[in-house]
């Protein structure tokens, strides 16, 4: 099993990574694989919608995303972090992964998904749900904790003290694990679902 974490915050070891750190310890526990990579301090564009990775294969333009999309299709769990920016996931990390999940060719059903927001006070919710949909428009199920997965804090030292945000982390990793676990044997028994070709249809005629 292996799990990719990626930390969408420019303060590489901040509050972020605090959380996403406490996750990496129980999945280790666990014998878990881990990989975390920081991601907030790249120049990552945006997607301009030209469809050359329908063609490539990969997105046109050779960054970080290009560079982790090998990783994400080689893991079981993907568990994703962000700081709360109006309401909201810090824009580079959104590039990212609007760049990701589009052009990465790979079938994604059956890997975890997992999302973490950590903020000063207000804006985990929103983020939490914003985060989440990468997950669901892919086929892959989305893990649980004890409550929505977030931290409260403006710097390390704060959310290491939030007692409550931790142990959610605990939880959602063991959790996450478990949900993985169940996956592979379910693939060995069962396989995946069945699949039907894609109907694609638009609301104006």
């Amino acid at each position: 099993m292996k799990v990719l974490l990626i930390n969408g915050s420019p303060h590489e070891k901040g509050c972020t990574y605090t959380a996403l750190h406490e996750m990496e310890k129980v999945f280790r526990e666990s014998g878990v694989e881990t990989e975390l990579v920081s991601v907030g301090t790249n120049p990552i564009r945006g997607c301009i919608a030209c469809g050359g990775c329908r063609k490539k294969g990969a997105c046109v333009f050779s960054d970080l995303v290009n560079e982790i999309a090998p990783k994400f299709e080689a893991c079981d769990g993907l568990v994703v972090g962000s700081p709360v920016y109006y309401a909201s996931a810090n824009a580079t990390l959104v590039a990212l992964l609007d760049r990701l999940f589009y052009s990465t060719p790979f079938d994604k059903t059956m890997k975890v998904g997992a999302a973490v927001a950590s903020a000063r006070r207000g804006g985990l919710t929103a983020t939490f749900d914003e985060l989440n949909k990468y997950f669901t428009i892919s086929g892959m199920p989305v893990a649980a904790g004890q409550y929505w997965n977030g931290i409260h804090g403006n710097r390390a030292e704060e959310a290491q003290q939030d007692g409550e945000g931790l142990q959610m982390m605990r939880t959602l990793a063991r959790n996450m694990t478990f949900l993985m676990r169940s996956i592979e044997l379910g693939k060995e028994k069962y396989g995946l679902p069945e699949k039907e070709p894609r109907i694609g249809t638009n609301f104006i005629r």
